[in-house]
This record gives C-alpha cells, sequence and structure tokens, in this order.
C-alpha cells in the first residue's frame, strides 16, 4: 500500500510535474513471468524514477536496519523504504550475500509477475562510466527462474551527480528497457562461477550498448576505495588519509564483456 500511495499520490505525481520523465521498452516487461530490472547505478535518483515508470511494482533490497531503528528516525525511515518499494533483506542467515540472495529468490517467487530492482554493479558509478557486474544478479535469476530485463538509466547523472543534494530540473530523465534476456539454458547451474559470470557479462554487455557508457573492467566499490572517496547521498567527496590514488585505478580495462554467452 505504502508503494501505490508513494507513486500516486505523494512522490510520483510531483516527479511527474517537475521533471517530465520518460522511457523506452515497456513493452519488453513479460506479464506472465517474474523478472529482475537490472540497471546502471548512475544517481540516488535512479531509485525514484525507474519504480516510477515502470508499469509494476519494483522491490528493491535494503539492509534491515533501515525498518529496524527505534524512535521517530526510524519510523520514517521504515515509511521511506516502503514507500519506493523496498523490503529488508533476511539476515537469518549470517553470510551477507546470501541473506541477500534468497530475500531475493522469495520476493520473485511471490507472484508470477514479480519486479524485482538491482545493480550489477553494486553501488553507484563514481564518474559516469560503466563498471564490472556482481555476479549476484545472475545467481538470482538461476534460482527464481526469472528473466533479465537489462534497464539504462539515462540523464539521472546530470540531474543529481554524487555529492548533490538538490536536483536540477534538466535535461529530463529516462529509462531504457532492453528485450528480456532469459537463461533457460543454465537451468541447474547455479553456484558455477565460470556460468554466473559469463551471464552477468551479457548482462553489462547489454547495459553498455543502451547507455553508451564506456566500460570498466574493474568493480566500482574497489575504485572508490582506491580514491578514499566516500560518496553518498549529500555528501561531498573527499580525499582519503592513505595519499593520493594510484595511477592505474582509472585506466579502462581493455577487456570489455563478450556479446553473449555461450
Amino acid at each position: 500500500m505504502g508503494f501505490w500511495l508513494a507513486k500516486f499520490i505523494f512522490i510520483g505525481p510531483l516527479l511527474r510535474l517537475l521533471w517530465r520523465p520518460w522511457i523506452q521498452g515497456r513493452e519488453n516487461i513479460p506479464d506472465d513471468r517474474p523478472a529482475i530490472l537490472a540497471s546502471n547505478h548512475l544517481s540516488f535518483c535512479d531509485s525514484f524514477f525507474l519504480p516510477l515508470l515502470a508499469p509494476r511494482k519494483v522491490t528493491f533490497l535494503a539492509k534491515a536496519e533501515y525498518f529496524t531503528t527505534p524512535g521517530v528516525k526510524g519510523f520514517f525511515s521504515r515509511m521511506f523504504f516502503s514507500g519506493v518499494g523496498q523490503v529488508p533483506i533476511d539476515r537469518s542467515d549470517s553470510d551477507a550475500s546470501r541473506a541477500a540472495l534468497n530475500t531475493a529468490v522469495r520476493v520473485l517467487r511471490e507472484g508470477h509477475n514479480q519486479l524485482l530492482g538491482i545493480y550489477p554493479e553494486g553501488t553507484r558509478s563514481p564518474d559516469g562510466r560503466l563498471y564490472r557486474g556482481k555476479t549476484g544478479v545472475a545467481r538470482m535469476a538461476l534460482e527464481s527462474g526469472a528473466v533479465v530485463i537489462p534497464c539504462a538509466m539515462v540523464n539521472t547523472a546530470i540531474i543529481q551527480p554524487p555529492g548533490r543534494l538538490i536536483p536540477r530540473l534538466r535535461p529530463r530523465p529516462g529509462v531504457r528497457l532492453g528485450k528480456p534476456l532469459d537463461f533457460s539454458r543454465y537451468e541447474g547451474m547455479s553456484g558455477d562461477r565460470f556460468v554466473e559470470r559469463s551471464m552477468t557479462d551479457e548482462i553489462m554487455y547489454e547495459l553498455m550498448q543502451m547507455s553508451g557508457q564506456d566500460y570498466v573492467d574493474q568493480y566500482a566499490a574497489k575504485v572508490k576505495a582506491a580514491e578514499g572517496k566516500d560518496i553518498g547521498f549529500g555528501s561531498r567527496e573527499r580525499d582519503g588519509v592513505r595519499g593520493a590514488p594510484s595511477d592505474d585505478v582509472r585506466e579502462i580495462g581493455d577487456r570489455v564483456p563478450g556479446t553473449r554467452a555461450s
């Protein structure tokens, strides 16, 4: 209920009025099976415009602490994250990655047309380029049987780059949805790291083609750590205490994801 109130009454109408967001490829979201929306991640506002423009509810995973903090702050935290379609990660498993996987698979299996939103890069891009995807998205697809829909966010990095609190009103943000990627040919191969890497690279290749971003064969989180930056919503970039970043941190990798997994 909180998601629909936020989308159609409290938040959605204001976003549509001020930014006039657009979407391409809405027809690529299947009506008869669960799907994972695998998106590039350029800005904090990605998590607002993607569920706003999707034809059905999009569920994102969030830390359980967002839903369990006590007091007034905790109340508003629960209201906000529930309102934008996020669910807490089930931490009954001590392994954080397994807990996230279990929660994602549970969400996808709750109905025949569930949509799960995920950012395969694991964090926002530090410089607007597309970084290496983590294989969790592949395992979620294999264990749930869901198709993966590449999703390219457009112009959100200009509207609200890292460190900017108030978004700009222009240019218009948009979402491009690609054709569903069906990995049923790998059924039963969850846990095979070569298969999961091949699937993830296929997803990232589609994102690279759709978004026009340069590809970097490194994990974005490692690049941020090497640069000593802590970039979050409303934060300012700051230099780390361990000195300047190494010269090779920003080099684009020689390898790009293959066109198709075989």
